[in-house]
């Protein structure tokens, strides 16, 4: 019996990784909502802010939030902490898989900076390291005094560090550490800010102390990093599966394009939650959709290029992909990352490369992401010509 170890570690992380994830964004979401769903009511205990009503499994719920805390501590206070952590954990441990053991074909793209595997798996965390690091710092600065400020403070961050990320690694692995950088972000708010202050409140509390309002304070600021965060976050962390998005030397300003998006698309949910009406509520998805179809220009472009005016043959591109791709998409492929095609995939005849087309224009002509890291050094006309023969469909050779 044959398991595939790394396989099934892959598979295991990533449910573990799915799974956590929506329960730390279901968490996240829902708290958010609440927070901006809150009515102030009249007769009101002392130090709660507001109320709602909600009601949900055939029952009614009614929540209350104080500002600070309660003069009195309830026996049972339930944390929502662990969904984050695991989630990160899991993440880290799935890019371990991915990524770091197989660096060679999915990290490392020689074309950019031939690293050893250990030195791109030693740049990658420190990618991730700088990147919470810059952010907290720029929160704490004076620049985080004013949310419009802040807000485009790391906006330009995430940029400059997308731009530094698609100069260093795959356009595939950059696009996914940058998902990376933003989730070690959001847990780090969790783990160095918004628990810790937490906690601080209880303690006070069982001491006998006035909490400091300033603790919440700044802990809703960061919880409300993470929420607007998370949309943009969440098509990072898939962007490995759509070469659409990425490849092109201009992807930093895609990653800019999904930032826009998902926080236009999250800060309508916010303010509808909000109870804002009217114009509040009118311009996010005009503006996200606008956004769009900017993305998808940009995204689809690609500077002109002759292939010469001469399809080349069916035999040609045969030999084309057996010669770039087979080490990987043969029976018995030949990389030692892979232990079957992928995919299933095996390119021994014309008609599976014709089956295949338009993975391949996707995968190999337009992204580029293909071959992985181009280890079998595919050119520029080679990809021309095998676009070249996909957009005339793929003919016959002339008898």
């Amino acid at each position: 019996m044959n398991i595939a170890v790394m396989d099934w570690a892959a598979l295991l992380f990533r449910w573990l990784h799915i799974t956590t994830g929506i329960a730390w964004i279901g968490s996240s979401f829902f708290f958010v909502f609440l927070d901006l769903s809150l009515r102030k009511r009249g007769n009101l205990p002392n130090g709660v802010s507001g109320d709602s009503w909600m009601v949900h499994g055939g029952g009614f719920y009614h929540s209350q939030k104080y500002m600070v805390a309660p003069d009195h501590m309830p026996e049972e206070l339930h944390w929502f902490k662990y969904e984050a952590y695991f989630t990160w954990i899991s993440g880290i441990g799935l890019m371990g898989i991915m990524y770091y053991w197989g660096a060679e074909s999915f990290l490392i793209d020689p074309d950019k900076l031939a690293f050893e595997p250990w030195q791109a798996i030693a740049a990658s965390l420190m990618f991730l390291a700088f990147g919470w690091i810059f952010y907290d710092l720029i929160c704490k600065s004076p620049l985080g005094e004013k949310t419009s400020t802040l807000a485009l403070c790391v906006f330009v961050l995430i940029v400059a560090f997308s731009w530094g990320l698609l100069e260093v690694f795959s356009g595939r692995a950059a696009f996914l550490h940058v998902g990376a950088i933003v989730g070690s972000m959001m847990v780090g708010n969790v783990f160095f800010v918004i628990i810790p202050n937490q906690k601080r409140v209880v303690a006070d509390l069982k001491a006998g102390r006035e909490p400091d309002p300033a603790l919440g304070i700044q802990a809703k600021q960061r919880s409300t990093h993470n929420n607007y965060l998370t949309l943009p976050v969440l098509l990072m962390m898939i962007s490995n599966h759509y070469p659409v998005l990425f490849g092109q030397s201009y992807s930093w300003a895609i990653i800019a394009l999904i930032l826009l998006i998902g926080g236009v698309a999250r800060h309508y949910f916010n303010t509808s939650h909000a109870g804002g009406t009217g114009r509040a509520v009118q311009w996010q998805w005009p503006v996200a959709a606008a956004l769009m179809v900017v993305l998808i220009v940009i995204a689809s472009y690609q500077p002109g290029s002759k292939a010469g005016d001469k399809l080349i043959s069916s035999n040609d591109v045969l030999a084309i992909m057996q010669t770039r791709c087979v080490s990987c998409h043969a029976a018995k492929p030949a990389d030692k990352d892979f232990e079957q095609a992928p995919g299933e995939i095996k390119f021994d005849s014309i008609d599976v490369v014709r089956k295949n087309g338009a993975r391949i224009l996707n995968q190999v002509v337009i992204s580029k992401a293909m071959p992985l890291a181009n280890r079998t050094k595919m050119t520029d006309l080679e990809r021309q010509q095998l676009g070249a023969w996909i957009r005339a469909g793929m003919p016959q050779d002339d008898k």
